[in-house]
């Protein structure tokens, strides 16, 4: 039985998300929260609260046994960019750009 949690708008670039979510993708819930802990990467704190969510919704429907559960799906989609002007020098004004992220993590029994 699958289970799933989405995190919509964090404030993360998807680029740097991606490469920690890739660290745990196809692993035993206990083991990518195990990496995602000692992982130094800002979103893996991130990363790790959605695992603990999916984990919860798989408890909710039914599951019998957590021990079981792997991460079969999770993906990173680009969200919409957050756009700030910050003042230089001269009068002129540059663009900063904050992008968000949508994590999705699937959870499957094995």
């Amino acid at each position: 039985m699958e289970a799933s949690a989405k995190l919509k708008f964090a404030r993360l670039s998807p680029q740097k998300t991606r490469l920690v979510v890739d660290m745990v993708r196809g692993k035993a819930v206990q083991e990518a929260l195990n990496i995602l802990k000692f992982s130094p990467q800002r979103p893996a704190d991130i990363v790790a609260k959605v695992v603990r969510s999916a984990v919860a919704n798989a408890e909710q429907k039914g599951v019998s046994d957590v021990d079981r559960l792997f991460v079969k799906a999770v993906f990173v989609d680009q969200g919409p960019t957050l756009k700030r002007f910050m003042p230089r020098a001269q009068g002129r004004a540059t663009q900063i750009r904050k992008p968000t992220s949508h994590i999705t993590v699937v959870l499957d029994e094995k």
